[in-house]
């Protein structure tokens, strides 16, 4: 008789299971690449539109100590993500500028149909990883004690926690469950116009960040996709980064060291809107390269 009021009950308790949505979730960061100087206004018509299938969460992008850094809400994915984005928490301001997103969850919705998608975003247009001689960009260096000791590691830490604390991204009533599945780091150049030294301790810089980043997802096997800095060669003696070589070394280095690391090298064919930015054409496709390497990434771990 129990037997049969199991069998009885068990639909109707599967039933009432609360329903719930899966979602991946990809960390972009770093610099002004990153951060986006795209104009919005040359986008082809398949990119400037709203994407109410993927979802963002953009930091607000501040130099050190201004407490104000990381600030966000969660939105669909719409051009505007670029540099001079703001947001104070509650509402989002849009910009005339765009980044990789755009591209990169077009085609991320290729390779992953019928999969929910999110970008948490926090990048700030001339950051260093070293604190040594940061101006007034800002540096990521987790044990920054300049000022109010509050830096772009913080920032990167709250747009996070404030982003994978929300149990609802979309409104939709459904509690989402957020998967970290990689993370888009492109940043190097302002390790790359200062010192020899600075540029030499790019290597570990960047393996000590990225550890930390993987630990803020709670995932030590987190895959990690960089992006090669390259040089518009935009100056009297034809390089803008001094030690660009330097930084470069310590990028492949990563790449080749650490497990779950790919580079995109397709950075050196990229044209500029000026001597330091990616024009149109090169987010777009920086974009569709980064999607292509971190699904590749995610792949070969399941093999």
């Amino acid at each position: 008789m129990k037997s049969i009021l199991i069998v009885l009950i068990m639909p109707f308790f599967i039933l009432a299971q609360p329903k719930k949505d899966t979602i991946r979730v990809f960390y972009l960061g770093g610099q002004s690449n990153m951060e986006g100087f795209g104009f919005v206004k040359n986008l082809p018509d398949s990119l400037n539109k709203k994407n109410k299938n993927v979802f963002i969460y953009h930091g607000n992008s501040v130099e050190d100590n201004n407490e104000t850094g990381g600030l966000g809400k969660w939105d669909f994915l719409e051009p505007g993500h670029g540099t001079g984005f703001s947001s104070d928490g509650k509402v989002n301001k849009l910009s005339d500028r765009f980044g990789v997103e755009l591209s990169m969850a077009k085609k991320l919705q290729e390779l992953y149909p019928n999969q929910k998608l999110a970008f948490i975003k926090y990048a700030r247009n001339g950051s260093s990883i070293d604190s040594v001689g940061t101006t007034g960009f800002g540096a990521w260096e987790p044990d920054f004690r300049g000022g109010k000791g509050i830096n772009q590691y913080d920032f990167f830490l709250k747009t996070v926690n404030n982003a994978m604390a929300v149990n609802d991204i979309n409104g939709d009533g459904v509690e989402d469950i957020l998967i970290p599945t990689g993370i888009i780091w492109m940043q190097g150049e302002s390790d790359s116009d200062k010192t020899e030294q600075i540029a030499n301790q790019y290597y570990a810089n960047l393996k000590r960040l990225m550890e930390l980043m993987k630990a803020a997802f709670r995932n030590a096997d987190l895959p990690i996709v960089i992006g090669k800095i390259s040089d518009s060669g935009d100056d009297t003696d034809g390089k803008v980064w001094r030690f660009g070589e330097l930084v470069q070394y310590g990028q492949e280095k990563f790449a080749l060291v650490e497990p779950n690391v790919a580079i995109v090298r397709t950075t050196n064919s990229y044209k500029y809107s000026d001597r330091y930015h990616y024009d149109n054409n090169g987010f777009i496709d920086l974009g569709k390269q980064f999607a292509n390497s971190i699904f590749l990434l995610n792949a070969k771990k399941k093999h």
